[in-house]
């Protein structure tokens, strides 16, 4: 059977998040139909999987304006702009109505497994822009399905993908192996199942960014409370510690996210956690009694610990995209275009240049990743950043190009300079320049944490703003 033209096609949106909704609502107001395909059995699944962590953006920062008017028009009530969501509030007071506003434009529990052009494998060039994209999906409760789509949106995120410990980009060796007693998530310890895994315990915390934060504080909110006593974390960081290492702090123009970087610090300076400095994780070893011995590419064993929470970022799942001409960073799996401009080694002040569906776009014509997805590997995404992409390609797909290319977007700035990126850097200029600030000096924090063999070593990671 021949496929179908484009012209009365919808336009496919993976991922029924907070970016992929606010994109079907944005196809909506050019006209377009959308066709959102989540994965999960409910709206913003992978949001539900950190349902118990609070976000540093308020209620005004996470609602999209366009979905807001469509939300207005059910009868809906904005929570308080200046309070801060969790989690479950995300989806419960915001995704999940938008959802069931959007109807049965909305699929749940049907996991995209490929998308290509519609009798066209990657290779193929004749007549390739004229044919529809055609997604493959499987669904939950079994059976799979060919839908055709005159574009396709890719919003799924990189929630199901985290990075491993070892510091190689690859798991550590014994990692998988030491599954049962490592996470990937910060954990709720809200939750007596999983707050008895880690009371009394001794916690490896392997990452520098929000996450590690707030697993950090939450340790040490369970070694100060009644059944906690004992529990200890120990922070294990690839570089070393100086001023920027817990963020912004009082200077974030986010005031949530530069609490977390204080709350880090003061788990530490209460004696609650150890700081590792300059420790590449190469193995994970087994102690005797069972519990866990992280090994250093440069020889150091740290003592036992009884579980590891690994939050050291996440990555895109390109693999069901293979059939599609991509133009990805080879660094940062990001779109060539914003790679420069989000670019932990050189990009270091936390701002974004406002970008739309101009960088967003690849070879393969009608194909965007969003969100999360279109950041590949880099941090710090938020989400008025993804709000602002959609509406840009939503333009862009219409054809409403002088609106599409109108993109306006203003960031939030972290208060601090030195990307991720450069903690390797042997050279770095100190003092600052243009948006820089001075190159913090180090801090001491509390007693180090004891290792076999050898002491850590620490090493400043002063900065200056990339362009």
């Amino acid at each position: 059977m021949d496929a179908p033209t484009n012209a009365e096609l919808p336009v496919v949106v993976i991922g029924a998040g907070p970016v992929g909704l606010a994109a079907a609502v944005h196809l909506l107001d050019q006209g377009i139909e959308p066709l959102v395909l989540e994965a999960g059995s409910t709206a913003g699944a992978a949001v539900r999987e950190w349902s118990h962590v609070r976000l540093f953006s308020t209620w005004g920062e996470v609602v999209d304006p366009a979905a807001e008017k469509l939300l207005a028009s059910t009868g809906w009530t904005k929570p308080d702009p200046a309070t801060y969501p969790s989690g479950g509030d995300w989806a419960d007071l915001y995704l999940r109505p938008l959802a069931d506003a959007l109807g049965e434009r909305v699929r749940h529990d049907t996991r995209v497994t490929g998308v290509s052009r519609a009798g066209r494998d990657r290779i193929v060039d004749a007549d390739r822009e004229n044919r529809p994209f055609v997604v493959h999906v499987t669904h939950t409760g079994g059976g799979a399905e060919r839908l055709y789509a005159r574009a396709v949106i890719d919003a799924s995120g990189t929630w199901a993908t985290p990075s491993p410990a070892g510091a190689d980009g690859l798991p550590a060796l014994g990692e998988r192996a030491a599954e049962a007693r490592i996470t990937y998530r910060v954990p709720d310890l809200d939750n007596p199942a999983v707050r008895a895994r880690y009371a009394g315990r001794r916690t490896a915390v392997i990452g520098s960014g929000a996450s590690a934060f707030t697993a950090l504080a939450y340790l040490a909110d369970l070694a100060k409370s009644g059944d906690g006593a004992d529990t200890k974390g120990v922070w294990i960081l690839r570089r070393g510690i100086s001023g920027s290492t817990f963020g912004g702090g009082e200077a974030d123009q986010l005031p949530a996210r530069g609490a977390l970087g204080l709350a880090a610090k003061a788990a530490v300076d209460d004696g609650h956690a150890d700081a590792v400095t300059g420790f590449r994780t190469e193995a994970i070893e087994r102690a005797a009694d069972g519990r866990l011995i992280l090994a250093g590419e440069d020889g150091r064993r740290l003592d036992p610990v009884d579980e590891v929470i690994v939050l050291t970022g996440f990555r895109p799942d390109l693999t069901f995209l293979d059939e599609l001409r991509l133009n990805l960073d080879e660094r940062l799996q990001a779109p060539v275009a914003l790679a420069p401009l989000i670019d932990p080694n050189q990009h270091s002040c936390g701002t974004v240049h406002p970008h739309g569906h101009r960088e967003l776009s690849h070879p393969e014509k009608g194909v965007y990743l969003v969100g999360m997805k279109s950041y590949g590997r880099a941090p710090t995404f938020l989400a008025m950043t993804g709000y602002e992409q959609v509406r840009s390609v939503a333009a862009a797909i219409a054809g409403d190009l002088e609106s599409a290319d109108r993109v306006e977007l203003t960031l939030p700035e972290t208060g601090v300079c030195g990307g991720a990126g450069l903690f390797d850097a042997p050279d770095v200029t100190e003092g600052g320049s243009g948006c820089c600030t001075p190159t913090p000096q180090l801090i001491q924090l509390g007693t180090p944490v004891a290792v076999i063999e050898a002491d850590a070593t620490e090493t400043s990671t002063g900065g200056c703003c990339g362009s």
